[in-house]
């Protein structure tokens, strides 16, 4: 792998569930995925060599741009068609590009898990208030939350989350040095969802 490019993050998603596929699109300044299509979210270091990794996607294959985040240590680019074969043809060329092999990829770690049950009114409304993407936790659920690094990796357990469990989607935030996920829902559902999403952060999709 090239030593002036590092992989932090890499995986793959084969069906956006419809909760995070319209998150996404509400966030996204590129082209918005729609539920069911596939996606590939690359996280390198340092961040400007991004651009050069969304050019050889776009140009190697029929992937949108879904969103492109550059900062001074990371760079992070989402494709998306619904076709899932371009996909992963886009991740195939981007590795060769990089010379790295998926292995290459940084090792994802949990820095919180939570849940919370019986969310009170007050608590509800400040959440609601900070996380205006998604929707609303209502008083009397419980809430799950989970920080990772790299950051990417957190898009992965939220689609795992919600297909797992009659849960809500309330903020997914995969910028950054660490990536946060909050979902709400009945207590069940919300365990069987985060145990979900804990498995997909240590066993992240790559095809």
């Amino acid at each position: 792998m090239d030593t002036q490019v590092k992989l932090r993050t890499y995986v793959y998603i084969d069906s956006l569930q419809p909760q995070l596929a319209e998150y996404m699109a509400s966030v996204s300044q590129g082209f918005p995925p729609v539920p069911g299509d596939a996606c590939l979210w690359m996280e390198v270091s340092p961040g400007m060599a991004i651009h050069m990794f969304t050019d050889i996607a776009l140009k190697a294959t029929r992937v949108s741009l879904t969103q492109q985040v550059v900062e001074r240590a990371f760079g992070s680019m989402v494709v998306n068609h619904r076709d899932q074969s371009d996909v992963r043809e886009a991740g195939r060329i981007l590795l060769f590009n990089l010379g790295a092999e998926v292995s290459d990829r940084q090792e994802c770690k949990i820095e919180w898990q939570e849940i919370i049950r019986g969310m009170t009114a007050d608590h509800c409304v400040l959440i609601n208030r900070q996380h205006r993407g998604g929707s609303m936790i209502l008083p009397g659920e419980s809430m799950f939350i989970l920080e990772c690094a790299p950051a990417g990796y957190i898009i992965y357990a939220a689609n795992q989350a919600e297909k797992a469990a009659n849960i809500t989607l309330i903020d997914v935030r995969a910028v950054g040095a660490h990536g946060r996920l909050t979902i709400s829902g009945r207590e069940a559902d919300v365990e069987e969802a985060a145990a979900a999403a804990i498995n997909a952060i240590y066993n992240p999709s790559a095809t």
